[in-house]
C-alpha cells in the first residue's frame, strides 16, 4: 500500500512552520502523499449535529482551518516528489470552473502531483453560507464531477445541465496528468458508489467504524461497478484512518484483555494497529492515510515509520 499523512493545517498546531516541517520530513522518509481537509465554519449552534460528538458540536480544532489548495500549493513549492491530495474538498461549496482551474494550477506547479478528493458535505450551515440549496446534493454532484473532467480534458468546453452551464469556451490551463487529475469521492451511501462507478477514479473512505463495515462497503462498490459495466479493478480504494496508540497489558485472560478484544480499529498497541493495517491491505485498499489527532508533531513521523512496515 501507498502511505499518506494528513498535514497539521487544522487547529492550534496549524502554523506555517509545522506544515512545512511535516511535509519536508514526510518526503525525506519516502512517504507517498500529503493530505488536507476543508471546513468552512465552526457554527456555535449547528443546524446539523456533528455525529461524532455527544453534543453535536464539531471538534474545536475546526475553528482554525487553513485553505486546502493554498496549503498544498505552498507544500508543493517546498517538496519535489510527494503527492498532494484533498480529503476532502466539499465540491458543492465551490464554482466548478474556479475549482477546476485551482486544481489544474496545483498540478502544473507541482509537476503532476495533485490528487482531487471530493465530498458533498453534510452541514446545513455550510450550505447556507455557500448559497447552495441543501436539496438535490447528489444530482448536483453528478454534474459537478462531469464538469471538472470536461474542463481538464476538452479543448473546447461546453456543458448544459440542470445546475451548471458553460458556453462553448477555452478554459486553461490543462493539468499535466492525463487524461485528467485523479478524482476520488468520499461517502458511503449507494448513490455515492454509483457516482464513483460512473464518473470517478476511486473511493476515498474514512475509517470510523468496524473493519467489517469497510470490507462490506468495498464489496458493495465493486458490485456497483459491475452494474455500470466497469471493471472493479479500475476503481482504486483509498482509506483515511485515525490511529490512536495506547499501551497496556494485552493479556486476554484479564478483564483488560477482554476489553481490548473489543477495541475500535486502528487503536491499541503498534502491533494491534499494524494487524488492522494488514487486514485493510488484504481488502484491496491501495493507499492508506494517517491522521494523528492529539499525538504531538514530534511523534507523528516516528509513529508513521513504525506503522509503515505493516502497509508495505
Amino acid at each position: 500500500m501507498k502511505i499518506g499523512l494528513v498535514l497539521p493545517h487544522l487547529g492550534p498546531e496549524a502554523t506555517r512552520e509545522n506544515i512545512l516541517k511535516m511535509a519536508v520530513d514526510a518526503e525525506k522518509e519516502g512517504l507517498d502523499s500529503l493530505w488536507v481537509a476543508e471546513r468552512l465554519l465552526w457554527p456555535l449552534k449547528p443546524q446539523t449535529p456533528y455525529p461524532a460528538t455527544p453534543d453535536g458540536r464539531l471538534p474545536t480544532f475546526y475553528q482554525t482551518v487553513f485553505d486546502p489548495l493554498d496549503t498544498l500549493t505552498f507544500v508543493g513549492a517546498n517538496t519535489k516528489k510527494i503527492a498532494l491530495g484533498t480529503s476532502v474538498i466539499d465540491m458543492l461549496f465551490h464554482n466548478p470552473v474556479i475549482l477546476a482551474r485551482r486544481f489544474a494550477t496545483l498540478d502544473l506547479l507541482s509537476e503532476g502531483r495533485a490528487i482531487c478528493g471530493l465530498g458533498i458535505g453534510w452541514s446545513k450551515d455550510e450550505y447556507q453560507v455557500s448559497d447552495i440549496p441543501f436539496e438535490k446534493k447528489g444530482k448536483r454532484a453528478d454534474e459537478f464531477v462531469q464538469v471538472l473532467k470536461k474542463i481538464w480534458i476538452d479543448d473546447v468546453v461546453e456543458f448544459k445541465g440542470e445546475f451548471y452551464s458553460i458556453p462553448a469556451s477555452k478554459i486553461g490551463p490543462k493539468p499535466i496528468q492525463k487524461p485528467h487529475i485523479p478524482i476520488y469521492l468520499g461517502g458511503y451511501v449507494p448513490n455515492t458508489f454509483a457516482r464513483i462507478a460512473k464518473y470517478a477514479d476511486g473511493w476515498l473512505a474514512s475509517l470510523s467504524g468496524p473493519l467489517d463495515f469497510l470490507d462490506n462497503s468495498i464489496k458493495s462498490l465493486k458490485d456497483q461497478a459491475n452494474k455500470e459495466n466497469r471493471s472493479p479493478d479500475k476503481i482504486k480504494i483509498l482509506t483515511l484512518t485515525f490511529p490512536k496508540l495506547s499501551e497496556g497489558n494485552s493479556n486476554n485472560n484479564s478483564k483488560e484483555g477482554a476489553a481490548r478484544s473489543q477495541r475500535p480499529p486502528l487503536t491499541g498497541t503498534i502491533e494491534e494497529i499494524g494487524t488492522d493495517i494488514q487486514k485493510i491491505k488484504e481488502m484491496g485498499v491501495e493507499h492508506i492515510m494517517f491522521a494523528f489527532v492529539g499525538l504531538g508533531l514530534d511523534k507523528v513521523i516516528d509513529m508513521t515509520k513504525q506503522l509503515s512496515k505493516f502497509a508495505r
